[in-house]
């Protein structure tokens, strides 16, 4: 029996999957610092985006994205890597600029991967952004669900922590896809330094309960849960990262279960790393009151950690589209980040061969 019974068939609609979020430009400096970089290699990548590039060039499965860019060059150089990414573009946002960036922007994303005790870093530049000045009113979203027909909306909490009135537009499209019957898959991906400067200090609550509400595949875990959501587990901070710790999320998600009771799947990844470029990886998965985990992969080899929750979300996503169990469908969103955490940049180079065969008992020898 599907985990997803309300999943509409593809012969009734045009888009596989849709995501609401911002894409940015990622700047790494490969091996070396951003403090002392002198080139950067430029991806594309947004927490909500990359799962729907990976559903379109891992998968093969019809994506498109829902974001706001500013007519200018960079925003135009976004707009052709979401076009080599195989993601429709035709829900993009154009946003007249002033040359000057003082009224919308691009946002941009310096990383570092990080390296044995030298952790990964971050540094965002994305006040003011285009994507951060969506409204509600200004996508169709009956049009979009309805007229054109979407199977799978995903979403996220980096969106809706842009700002005021991206929250609002999250929660207006949850609640129009759960008009349509369209799947809505939200990960709560909590960023601190995103809700911590919010106006409303209470907004990360508020708003991630608005949306809980309407949500069939949640991603998230006890520490999501507590920090955006408020639900009291008692466990100890630190989040998935902290351990594979397999009971404590099933207690979560639980927990979770028992105040939203629409939602049909709650899963995880789980982390322990020793250093930045080495983890033990797994993932798991909570669906009509079961348990179902991923393999472990023990001591896990890491080139750019950055997606590799994005890339679980898409393979869970395909399996589920697909028919799978929730128990494989975990193990194949497992698999799909162990793999893209081996390449460099946010979205996905692996293809949906490359996981079957590591699920298959593959390794790392070479293919000739």
């Amino acid at each position: 029996m599907s985990a997803l019974p309300n999943l509409r068939p593809p012969e009734q609609c045009r888009w596989d999957m849709v995501a609401l979020g911002e894409v940015m430009l990622r700047f790494d400096p490969g091996e070396r610092r951003v403090r002392n970089a002198r080139s950067f290699d430029v991806w594309e990548g947004g927490g909500e985006y990359n799962v729907v590039r990976a559903m379109a060039r891992t998968f093969d499965m019809r994506g498109s994205v829902v974001t706001a860019l500013p007519d200018n060059d960079l925003g135009r150089l976004a707009d052709d890597l979401i076009a080599q990414g195989g993601v429709d573009r035709s829900h993009i946002l154009w946003r007249e600029a002033d040359g000057m960036g003082r009224n919308t922007r691009l946002g941009l994303n310096f990383t570092e991967r990080g390296f044995g005790v030298r952790p990964a870093r971050g540094l965002s530049d994305r006040a003011n952004s285009a994507a951060s000045q969506m409204r509600p009113g200004e996508i169709d979203w009956d049009r979009l669900f309805g007229d054109e027909g979407v199977r799978w909306l995903h979403t996220g909490g980096i969106f809706a922590a842009l700002s005021t009135s991206t929250a609002e537009v999250a929660i207006e499209a949850v609640e129009a896809a759960r008009r349509h019957g369209v799947v809505v898959s939200y990960d709560l991906n909590y960023r601190a330094s995103l809700w911590d400067s919010h106006p409303d200090p209470d907004a990360a609550r508020r708003v991630n309960r608005a949306i809980a509400g309407a949500v069939d595949v949640m991603i998230g875990d006890g520490y999501g849960f507590e920090t955006c959501l408020g639900i009291d587990l008692k466990q100890p901070k630190g989040g998935s990262d902290a351990g594979l710790g397999a009971p404590a999320f099933a207690a979560a998600a639980e927990a979770f279960s028992g105040l939203y009771p629409q939602a049909k799947v709650v899963a995880a990844t789980l982390r322990r790393p020793s250093t930045a470029s080495r983890n033990d990886w797994s993932a798991a998965a909570w669906s009509g009151g079961e348990l179902h985990t991923a393999p472990v992969w023990a001591d896990l080899e890491i080139l750019d950690r950055v997606g590799g929750g994005d890339s679980f979300v898409s393979g869970l996503a395909w399996a589920l589209m697909n028919g799978l169990s929730v128990k494989e469908a975990v193990a194949w969103g497992a698999a799909h980040g162990a793999l893209a955490m081996t390449t460099p940049g946010d979205a996905s180079m692996v293809s949906r061969d490359e996981i079957a065969a590591l699920l298959a008992g593959g390794d790392g020898r070479s293919i000739r």
